[in-house]
């Protein structure tokens, strides 16, 4: 999983928005200055082992999703709101979001029994996916969507402005992205990326991502169409924070755009999504019936702290 490879398609695709920032950032000190920055290459190669590496600790957390979702009428105009609140979790290898209430009333038994019904039949696709792509020698993540590696993306645009900031009170490198609209592609993933224009923050010690926010120069499709239909000058901007001195997960996600999803369900409005209560539990827990998560041993489940909110504007 790396940089825009997720934030792009995999928030956009889901959401389809124009992502404002939550977080702030504030120049150095001199002495931190003097220090040289890295090579960008030698950056996001870091930032892809990393962020490889750490996909075996997420699997161990799960946390609560607060979704709502604006859908827009003509001039701006709130059509309809919609609110759902999920719990993140890594089920047989896959990371779902299984929904526990709408519009802040828990789901009804049969409602319950309904998402169960779906999430098993997400996992088993996902799974199928991942499976079928690794088998052809692709890096994929927990879905089964094949990655770009950092020398893929390196090769689709152009990072430049690198420069060093403070960011949730953590030195952090921040580079700017913009997409080679004659760069050759290989499948719809990397042709988001080739009209992507954005800005990624990574923590200069652990050399993770912390925040990334972009908008796409064009219209894009996902699967020719038949997955995702995402219009021009949709965008994002998503934050991430520090667990427990241990991970990074998702913190902060808000977006405003146009999406057509499964050439049926379209969607033009704004989204904001925040994550909260970061859980980790061991390989012993088991999810039953219902989405709850039973640890046989009492030390084997805790609330993990979730580290300082996200600066505001």
């Amino acid at each position: 999983m790396l940089l825009f490879a997720v934030l792009g398609v995999a928030a956009v695709s889901a959401a389809g928005g124009q992502f404002i920032a939550t977080t702030t950032a504030a120049v150095t000190d001199t002495a931190s200055e003097i220090q040289p920055l890295p090579p960008v290459p030698q950056l996001l190669l870091d930032v892809e082992r990393n962020q490889k590496a750490a996909e075996t600790q997420r699997k161990d957390y799960t946390y609560h999703v607060h979704l709502e979702e604006q859908e827009l009428a003509g001039n701006d105009r709130v059509k309809k709101t919609i609110v759902t609140d999920s719990e993140s979790l890594n089920l047989r290898g896959v990371r779902i979001n299984r929904v526990v209430a709408r519009n802040g009333k828990p789901l009804t038994p049969d409602e319950a029994a309904k998402e169960n019904e779906r999430i098993d039949k997400e996992v088993a696709k996902d799974t199928e996916r991942r499976e079928k792509n690794q088998s052809k020698g692709e890096s994929t993540d927990s879905r089964g969507d094949v990655l770009i590696s950092a020398s893929r993306i390196l090769e689709l645009g152009t990072f430049s402005n690198p420069r060093r900031v403070m960011l949730n009170g953590r030195p952090t490198i921040v580079v700017d992205f913009a997409g080679d609209p004659k760069a050759k592609t290989r499948n719809s993933a990397e042709g988001v990326i080739r009209d992507l224009v954005g800005t990624v923050w990574i923590d200069e010690q652990e050399r993770s991502l912390a925040r990334a926010q972009g908008h796409f120069l064009n219209d894009f499709k996902i699967g020719g169409g038949l997955v995702a239909d995402v219009k021009k000058d949709s965008a994002f901007d998503a934050s991430f924070i520090r667990i427990n001195d241990q991970v990074w997960l998702p913190s902060e996600v808000t977006g405003h755009g146009k999406v057509r999803i499964l050439l049926v369900s379209g969607f033009n409005g704004r989204i904001h999504l925040v994550t909260s209560d970061y859980r980790k539990f061991r390989t012993s827990s088991t999810i039953v019936a219902g989405g709850e998560i039973v640890a046989p041993d009492a030390p084997s489940a805790s609330a993990m702290p979730t580290g300082p909110p996200p600066q505001k504007p």
